[in-house]
């Protein structure tokens, strides 16, 4: 596990709690212990109070006339209890007159997140003292994960092409002495990941696969792979307007899996790590895949394409083959792959399917408890047959309307061995503002994974 120093705190939103500063004391209000407190006020501070129309209703806020801040809250932890906060309250320095709990305390840090690479901030979050109680280190941390994958998910594609995410991929790895080798271009065909080469082909920066290793050999292999498309215009079957406008963030899968293996290596996990970030843009040109081509796969099954805006999946194949011929304990894919997913659980929910059912159902119980929502959804081998091709082994797009993320999973699933997988149908982007999740990319299902591999794994013993 990595110590914290000062610097790390920097983009958090939170403060080391021997920060000297003196700050404004803030205390949370729950609903029901709101009467018991007002009756404790002195008859100037209820007036006080009264005149805010403070009700201790969560996201209220209230001052006393001594300066102090007070927050109402529901009395159920979550992101929401502080999320609102880092710019709802003035810039300052902020501490709790009492412990609050890790996913509150996390609520602020995410909350205080502000993509500013292209537009000056107009303000600064307010910052929050850590109680002496708090996990510092996970805190930071994945605070640092989540908005790694938010700043790689809110780049545009002109700063976010597959050498970019390559090079975002090699710098995590030095800051964790991760091993990483990336095959580029045609170099690709020579793997045998002829569907990853199919779908970036034709875009001007050339598709890859980065392959990154961590963690000491004799420890439980995990492996996580991140859908990696930097641009989707569709290719041949281009994308209306419309449709194409949030493209930018069709690489989300593979920016929540760097923002796990970020997690995981920070806080020392016992696992050998793999990360698989397949990339590519995929465009339109000459030499671009065509309705009705067949591709050769990693796994040495053939795939008719049917609609080349099916090509997440064609990124995911190759990678998943590469993962389950090493007979990890566990992968875990994310994808942002399907809007029937979208219409099954809406853009706030992970739809989540896996081969184990026992695992789906720990995922869900993590997920609730991290408000990490995800939801299983059904691998129903029923469906098979809307994959099937007269041509080739299986077809990347079903011709029928319904079950689309059912039937994309099954096709992820011809390509697992017998190996517990988890594959994640993601937003990956918030469409509106919430407490501790702002508007724009973000870290869906990355919490709720993590804390299922720090449950089963454990930390190192220092």
């Amino acid at each position: 596990m990595q110590e914290l120093n000062p610097d790390d705190f920097a983009d958090t939103a939170l403060l080391p709690a021997d920060t000297t500063i003196t700050p404004t004391l803030l205390k949370i209000i729950r609903s029901e212990t709101f009467d018991d407190f007002i009756n404790e006020l002195t008859p100037s501070d209820q007036q006080w109070l009264n005149r805010q129309s403070f009700a201790g209703k969560t996201g209220q806020i209230a001052w006393l006339e001594n300066g102090q801040c007070i927050i109402g809250s529901s009395g159920e932890d979550s992101l929401s209890t502080l999320g609102h906060l880092p710019y709802q309250l003035p810039e300052g320095v902020y501490r709790l007159t009492d412990d609050a709990s890790f996913i509150a305390l996390l609520g602020w840090g995410l909350g205080g997140y502000r993509f500013d690479r292209y537009k000056l901030a107009d303000r600064m979050p307010a910052k929050l003292i850590l109680p002496d109680s708090a996990n510092a280190s996970e805190l930071v941390h994945t605070i640092k994960a989540t908005n790694l994958s938010r700043d790689l998910i809110n780049t545009p594609a002109q700063d976010m092409a597959p050498s970019h995410l390559q090079a975002e991929v090699e710098a995590l790895a030095e800051t964790f002495a991760a091993e990483v080798n990336t095959t580029v271009g045609d170099e690709l065909l020579d793997l045998e990941c002829g569907a990853i080469h199919a779908v970036g082909r034709a875009a001007a920066d050339g598709p890859r696969l980065m392959d990154l290793t961590w963690g000491d050999l004799d420890h439980p292999k995990i492996t996580i792979v991140g859908k990696g498309v930097t641009f989707d215009s569709g290719g041949l079957n281009m994308k209306p307007s419309g449709g194409m406008r949030w493209m930018k963030k069709d690489m989300g899968g593979a920016a929540i899996a760097m923002g796990l293996a970020y997690l995981v290596m920070s806080q020392g996990l016992p696992i050998r790590l793999r990360m698989l970030i397949p990339a590519a843009e995929n465009a339109v040109a000459g030499n671009a895949f065509r309705p009705g081509d067949v591709l050769d796969t990693h796994k040495g099954l053939t795939v008719e394409i049917d609609n080349t805006d099916a090509e997440g999946r064609l990124l995911l194949c190759d990678a998943l083959s590469m993962a389950s011929s090493e007979k990890p304990e566990l992968i875990v894919d994310y994808a942002t792959l399907t809007g029937a997913a979208r219409g099954a659980v809406g853009a706030e929910i992970g739809a989540l399917f896996s081969n184990d059912d026992a695992l789906a159902q720990e995922l869900m119980q993590f997920g609730r408890a991290e408000d990490d929502a995800v939801w299983p959804m059904p691998l129903h081998d029923d469906y098979d047959y809307m994959i099937k091709s007269n041509i080739a082994d299986l077809v990347n797009s079903a011709a029928s309307p319904y079950a689309g993320a059912v039937t994309a999973a099954l096709f992820l699933k011809r390509f697992i061995d017998d190996v517990p997988w988890v594959h994640f149908d993601i937003m990956a982007f918030n469409i509106r503002k919430r407490p501790g999740r702002p508007e724009g990319g973000e870290a869906m299902a990355l919490r709720s994974v993590y804390r299922y591999l720090a449950q089963r794994f454990g930390a190192i013993d220092e």
